[in-house]
């Protein structure tokens, strides 16, 4: 299970492994997702975004850092990179829909089944999330459920 969410730091965020079950709606603005990873599948989508490599999107700072503790047994507090948040929070509604093709046909999620039309769902979540997060001053990050 990935619940996407946003919060003010690094600190903030971690501090969400204090409860059991994620970030608490209530508390934070959350997308729950499932299957969509926040190393792989969203430096796949960071490179789609943005028209960088792969390597490049993966390498950029806060892209799949962990920030919680590597020895944690149920779940982790990932970041999201600064820049696949913007690229998310200035997204049009059709170059999200334009970029959900080349996605949904990445390993990662043609392996979980997603489809074109889900990958333009997600996004589309995604993107509302950068965009409050955005106007907000809040960085995304990833509550990662083993």
């Amino acid at each position: 299970m990935c619940d996407y969410f946003s919060a003010a730091d690094d600190s903030a965020a971690v501090r969400v492994l204090d409860e059991p079950g994620g970030p608490d709606g209530a508390l934070f603005d959350v997308v729950a997702l499932k299957g969509i990873d926040p190393v792989v599948v969203m430096a796949q989508l960071e490179a789609i975004l943005t028209g960088c490599t792969f390597d490049e999107a993966s390498k950029r700072p806060r892209s799949g850092q962990l920030l919680s503790s590597p020895e944690a047994e149920s779940a982790f507090i990932i970041s999201v990179s600064d820049t696949l948040q913007e690229a998310l929070a200035t997204a049009t509604r059709d170059s999200l829909v334009e970029a959900a093709g080349p996605w949904a046909e990445t390993d990662e999620l043609r392996g979980n089944g997603v489809t074109v039309d889900t990958a333009a769902e997600v996004l589309a979540l995604l993107a509302g999330l950068a965009g409050r997060a955005r106007s907000s001053g809040m960085r995304l990050f990833c509550w990662w459920a083993l």
